[in-house]
């Protein structure tokens, strides 16, 4: 059987998982700024939070956030842009084992 990417036609949603660990003495600055800057700013750049996860057992990441765009299109835009890149390397300021993947969106959990 096919894997899930091999049968994508570039068409449809896309989702962007970022996986990330949040640095244990900036936890609380890390929540203010994904709720008060980074979540609000990438969804005025047009992406849709989907879902975030916390990993409560096991050798994860301790955060797994999605996004959704209408389309690859829309979410190359988005990544591609100024704001994208200093809204994520700010980021960084917060989180450490920071990881960035696009996958065709499925409504199964997907890491």
């Amino acid at each position: 059987m096919a894997d899930d990417a091999s049968l994508w036609d570039g068409a449809g949603p896309v989702k962007m998982l970022l996986t990330f660990d949040p640095l244990p003495g900036r936890r609380e600055e890390y929540f203010q700024y994904m709720l008060g800057h980074f979540v609000p700013a990438l969804e005025h750049l047009g992406l849709t939070m989907a879902e975030t996860w916390y990993t409560a057992y096991g050798d994860y990441p301790l955060r797994l956030t999605a996004f959704v765009a209408l389309n690859a299109s829309a979410m190359n835009t988005v990544i591609g842009s100024d704001a994208f890149a200093e809204l994520e390397e700010r980021l960084q300021d917060y989180v450490r084992n920071y990881s960035r993947r696009v996958v065709p969106a499925d409504r199964r959990f997907q890491f």
